[in-house]
């Protein structure tokens, strides 16, 4: 069963609310409680807590770059991104709800991070991974939804192509001809 139409923007809405709630909650309780720069391990010092505030993008790329290019980069190209997967989940026909849910949890990770750029000037970010030699860069809940809604568009491509390749199966086995 697809959502179209009313049901399918409110399964919308509730998503990005909560997508949006969670990472302003998380963001707002770490400027509350860690100063900057503090760090609490946890699990054996796998997960580190590190606030730190980040004016540029992912890994704090473009944050040297100067004004307005910085505005451009980090604000109104997001802004525009944002606005049109927006506009494409809800006027798109045909897309499977792990598709639109998806695009839903990268536009309220997208937003979080974008209200936090407009109103605060950067990006509260807290949370390093570390498994021996491989670890993350310092990222948040916004961060999160992002990577889980990229997740699930890859699955939906993936699933969608098994589809495609067992239809075409099917259309062959159908129209072949016994010699």
């Amino acid at each position: 069963m697809k959502f179209t139409g009313t049901p399918r923007i409110i399964f919308f809405l509730v998503i990005l609310a909560l997508n949006i709630v969670a990472d302003q909650a998380t963001k707002s309780m770490m400027r509350a409680h860690i100063g900057y720069y503090d760090q609490y391990f946890f699990f054996n010092n796998h997960v580190t807590l590190l606030r730190v505030e980040n004016t540029g993008a992912f890994l704090s790329l473009g944050a040297k770059l100067v004004q307005p290019f910085r505005f451009i980069l980090l604000t109104l190209l997001p802004a525009i991104a944002l606005l049109g997967a927006l506009f494409y989940s809800i006027t798109k026909k045909g897309l499977s709800n792990l598709m639109v849910t998806g695009i839903v949890f990268c536009i309220g990770g997208g937003m979080g991070n974008l209200y936090d750029r407009i109103v605060r000037g950067s990006v509260t970010d807290f949370v390093h991974l570390k498994f021996g030699p491989l670890q993350t860069g310092i990222f948040n809940a916004a961060d999160v939804s992002i990577m889980i809604g990229f997740g699930l568009i890859l699955l939906n491509a993936f699933l969608r192509r098994n589809d495609d390749q067992k239809a075409e199966k099917t259309i062959i086995e159908d129209h072949s001809v016994e010699l």
